[in-house]
């Protein structure tokens, strides 16, 4: 049966919360279901049956809150539903509904404890059970941490499939025939005579009873959808150039803007206009926190107009130049700073005494977000409350940022979500909403879309957390023997906090994550995780903490490994204790070939990083030419319990090494003068067309929980890259970007 069973009223209802969390918070409550925003407000002949699935006499409508970031996950929620609800694509309408506690992430807990994935001791399946608890009493809502897919796996398949139930019996009472001789298919109730009743049909029936609360999941050898390759539904329109985003909305009455604000992160002293009042279309320049905005006719005169502005800007509250930012980062390996140590397997220090040690220290820059749609919002405020229009992670929270711009209640802030032309962690931060809101209740009763230039994101952008690590090992006996891997950055959870005015008790769990929790049994391992004070404010980046800590930790394994003259995948695999992680190296071993001759000037490189609870191998094959490295193949093999849709699992894996190659090769913010020094892509380059290599990607489904794939193919890439460069030129590359020390063609 795998993981079919039944699914109880209680546990759709209230997903992961762990009994735990409901002795610490109360049974009660935590059990107890949130109301489910479709049922108010519904017209006659309307039905609900949770708050996943609404159908009328017109149409089906699912409901998929999750935010879509270019990441497919709309299509993926409605598949979840469809393949219970028995309707087909084409045969619904979706919708990312409006906020509400019904849609709390039960997945966010398993990222803020501080136990590894694999851990289901007493006390992790505890601490989870109370952070879900908590999660679900105060009904968060959130896109981010690859948590879409085990949020919603279990939880959106009950909904059609409860829904579907509910139909059957309005269908059993409408015909006579009992509820066990009907079918569903095509999204009607077939009765045996061949009769076949439209769920349409069957909306003010079903609206007048209460929904069959115990259901039964399908057995996956039945699935016509989830493990099939489909066709994503946003993709026509995405490859027509028709599909709607946040920056294509217009509205009636509409005005536009452009902000300049501190690209210090500081205050403005004060401005001169230099005409920019006065230019064709412009209609006002308006305070907002940190600078101004220029409100015009349109956005491309909104922006022109701001660049003609002279600012005088205060300093910057964080050192102004980039070498003072690294000193900072060095500085900090002490003990006053020591967040958390997370490992301490064996004696390092007897190991190490009287045996040759090898160290090394490795770095990661800044790097910006730059996603492809330019950030913008609008907003339209009155003196009852606001609505506003924008894609982003965080819907609960944003209603509850502009409720405090516009003076009312966060419900009085009616919110339509978006699709986004990408955000990789840009969509969790708030300016380009709150201004958009200080601007609109200077001008009540007008909806203003604010769009940010190109380089205004540049300069306002909450990068990547800097970050550095020292390491020190020793191999024995031709095995890896021990290791100290120490780890320093700034904390992007405890500054992203702090806008947030949300506290992060106990260590941040991204500080050292994909490093601490490796699935490696080395005799004598101490992991230890520093905290940087804040110095330019940072923000989660695709795959947070993992996308250094990862670098930082395979990389540093390949030396100890080249020292212990062994074999980089084979000893991997005498050091993997965990099955999951084993048959994912050993999966990418045989994609790749690995030992198998190569040609003069090549060398292949692997790593195997696990983060949001997926492990995932890659190896990269590079040639070193005359002109350069030249990266031509990347075999990547990633365990996420169960594949829902393996076309978009292959691109999203693809997409993610480019991501994460195109930025350890090429991209870095730096500062000077308190500002970063990169003003657009020209400056900080993703990977480019010639230097894509092509992908391998295979899904395995031997994990036992459903884990996602957005945000893990990401810090494998640059450890397995810089594997490579050395095996074929003997070179260590030590720092991102590597372009600092080494050219590609």
């Amino acid at each position: 049966m795998g993981r079919a069973r039944t699914i109880a009223r209680r546990t759709f209802l209230i997903g992961s919360a762990a009994i735990a969390g409901g002795v610490a918070f109360g049974i009660y409550k935590v059990r107890t279901p949130h109301d489910n925003p479709l049922a108010e407000g519904l017209g006659k002949g309307e039905a609900t049956f949770n708050p996943f699935v609404k159908i009328t006499p017109e149409k089906i409508t699912l409901i998929t809150p999750h935010a879509d970031i270019g990441q497919g996950v709309v299509h993926m929620q409605a598949a979840l539903i469809a393949e219970e609800l028995d309707v087909e694509f084409g045969q619904f309408e979706t919708d990312f509904g409006a906020p509400a506690p019904a849609y709390w992430n039960t997945a966010l807990s398993a990222e803020a404890v501080p136990f590894a994935s694999f851990d289901e001791s007493f006390g992790a399946r505890t601490m989870r059970g109370m952070v879900g608890s908590v999660t679900k009493l105060l009904g968060v809502m959130g896109t981010g941490g690859s948590s879409s897919a085990p949020d919603q796996y279990e939880k959106l398949r009950a909904a059609g499939a409860v829904a579907r139930e509910t139909l059957k019996l309005a269908a059993s009472q409408q015909s006579g025939v009992a509820v066990d001789e009907l079918k569903t298919a095509n999204g009607a109730v077939q009765l045996p005579d061949g009769t076949s009743l439209a769920y349409t049909e069957l909306a003010e029936a079903a609206s007048g009873l209460d929904p069959v609360s115990d259901v039964t999941l399908r057995d996956p050898s039945t699935w016509r959808l989830i493990g099939k390759p489909m066709a994503r539904k946003d993709i026509p329109a995405k490859t027509t150039g028709t599909q709607i985003y946040g920056i294509d909305l217009k509205l009636d009455g509409m005005v536009y803007a452009s902000t300049r604000v501190s690209p210090r992160r500081g205050a403005m002293n004060g401005y001169e206009a230099n005409g920019a009042d006065t230019m064709p279309g412009v209609s006002s320049i308006l305070p907002v926190t940190g600078g101004v905005a220029v409100v015009a006719n349109s956005t491309w005169r909104a922006m022109n107009a701001a660049n003609q502005i002279e600012f005088d800007w205060a300093d910057a509250p964080y050192p102004a130049e980039q070498d003072a930012h690294w000193e900072e980062v060095a500085a900090s390996f002490t003990e006053k700073r020591l967040d958390k140590e997370w490992r301490a397997d064996g004696d390092v220090d007897a190991a190490m005494d009287g045996a040759e040690v090898i160290s090394s220290e490795y770095r990661a820059g800044y790097v910006a977000h730059q996603p492809l749609e330019p950030l913008n919002a609008i907003v339209r405020a009155d003196k009852n409350g606001a609505e506003v229009w924008t894609g982003h992670q965080l819907p609960r929270f944003l209603q509850q940022k502009v409720a405090a711009i516009v003076g009312c209640e966060p419900d009085d802030v009616i919110y339509h979500n978006q699709y986004s032309g990408g955000s990789f962690g840009h969509r969790l931060e708030w300016d380009n909403v709150t201004q958009a809101a200080e601007i609109a209740v200077q001008m009540r009763g007008t909806p203003v879309k604010l769009t940010l230039s190109r380089e205004e994101d540049f300069a306002t952008d909450y990068p990547r957390q800097i970050g550095m690590s020292r390491s020190k090992g020793t191999a024995k006996d031709g095995k890896v023997d021990s290791w100290s891997l120490d780890i320093a950055t700034v904390s992007a959870a405890r500054s992203m906090s702090g806008r947030l005015g949300v506290p992060v008790p106990g260590p941040d769990t991204q500080i050292a994550a994909g490093a601490w929790a490796m699935a490696y049994g080395i005799p004598n391992l101490r992991v230890r995780a520093y905290a940087v004070p804040e110095l330019a404010p940072t923000s989660s980046w695709r795959s947070v903490g993992a996308s250094t800590a990862g670098f930082f930790a395979e990389s540093f394994l390949d030396e100890l490994i080249h020292a212990a003259g062994a074999d980089p995948i084979e000893e991997r695999l005498r050091l993997c204790n965990n099955d999951v992680h084993r048959k994912v190296l050993e999966a990418v071993a045989e994609m790749s070939g690995w030992g198998t001759p190569m040609g003069d000037n090549q060398g292949r490189g692997v790593a195997l990083v696990e983060s949001f609870g997926v492990p995932v191998a890659q190896v990269i094959e590079v040639t070193n030419t005359d002109a350069g490295i030249k990266i031509d193949r990347v075999y990547v093999a990633a365990d996420v319990g169960r594949v829902i849709d393996p076309v978009n699992f292959e691109n999203l894996v693809q997409g993610g090494v480019v991501w994460a190659l195109g930025h350890a090769i090429n991209s870095e913010i730096t500062y000077s003068d308190g500002m970063a020094e990169q003003t657009n892509y020209h400056a900080s380059e993703g990977m480019r067309m010639h230097q894509a290599p092509e992908i391998i990607v295979k899904g395995l489904e031997n994990a036992e929980k459903i884990r996602g794939i957005g945000e893990p193919p990401v810090p494998a890439a640059p450890p397995a890259l810089a594997n490579a460069i050395f095996a074929a030129t003997g070179q260590r590359i030590r720092e991102m970007p590597f372009n600092k020390h080494i050219d590609f063609v």
